[in-house]
């Protein structure tokens, strides 16, 4: 089971884009009870996630309309959570350095 850090921040992310709340919702209660060791496990139940550097993996939300970027550390099972927006504001950012800020 994975330890999502900080629950806080999905719920500031559901309420900033509350079309996509029930979709980041689902990921997080499907994804905490996962057991991945490594990213090419996480791949096989994830097809459309991406490994982009600094242990960090970007998933499509709603059909890939919303980016979800997440560090992972499969040794601890431990997720945090990096960055949520729409596709086209992620197309602004970069990836391997962007942090959570309200």
């Amino acid at each position: 089971m994975y330890n999502i850090i900080a629950r806080a921040t999905l719920l500031f992310y559901c309420k900033k884009y509350p079309e996509a709340a029930t979709a980041l919702q689902e990921w997080y209660h499907e994804f905490v009870k996962c057991s991945f060791r490594n990213f090419n496990e996480l791949k096989q139940v994830y097809g459309n996630a991406s490994l982009v550097g600094d242990d960090r993996v970007v998933f499509n939300v709603m059909g890939n309309k919303y980016r979800l970027v997440v560090r992972i550390v499969f040794e601890f099972k431990a997720v945090q959570v990096k960055w949520f927006g729409t596709h086209k504001e992620y197309d602004k950012i970069d990836v391997s350095i962007v942090q959570y800020k309200k």
